[in-house]
């Protein structure tokens, strides 16, 4: 009897193994990343390799990946005029400015495709909505606690700049 639990739990284990082997799913970078991300850092890297940081040099913002695929992300700029009046509808242009020029955030589904190291944002709503229902590929590289990753489709206006985002998981 004892001989026959021990090879059902032999089967068992290597069953087990053989099932993570052939379906890579189970230990996907997809559900590696599942938890909350805290913002590092934004930098826009221009032609001439000059860096210049859109958010400030700390930067703040909560990035969010969910075991069914869903992704949120928030960035705002550590510090942002208040607004005088105390209503957000009646701000200045000047506080309007500050306030679009220092945030940005959208959501939708994420995939992730390990061989070609990418990770594709499928954006449902977006604060800048010229990226609403657009997919967004971005080339990753992953640490276990920080990904960084690369955005091609800036908010520039077609210039020649990438962003640079780097992400630390919250423990």
């Amino acid at each position: 009897m004892k001989k026959i639990i021990a090879l059902l739990l032999v089967s068992g284990i290597t069953f087990m193994l053989h099932a993570q082997k052939s379906n890579p799913a189970i230990n996907s970078l997809q559900k590696q990343l599942v938890g909350t991300w805290t913002l590092i850092s934004v930098a826009n890297i221009y032609p001439d390799s000059s860096r210049v940081y859109p958010y400030g040099k700390d930067p703040q913002g909560l990035l969010m990946f969910d075991e069914k695929g869903n992704y949120a992300i928030q960035i705002l700029k550590a510090e942002r005029p208040k607004i005088e009046s105390g209503d957000k509808n009646k701000c200045t242009p000047e506080e309007s400015t500050a306030l679009v020029q220092g945030s940005n955030s959208h959501f939708g589904k994420y995939e992730v495709n390990e061989k070609k190291r990418t990770i594709t944002f499928i954006i449902e709503h977006a604060f800048y909505p010229n990226w609403e229902g657009t997919e967004q590929e971005r080339v990753y590289t992953y640490t276990g606690n920080e990904i960084k990753y690369v955005v091609t489709h800036t908010t520039q206006g077609g210039q020649k700049v990438i962003a640079e985002v780097a992400w630390g998981r919250i423990k």
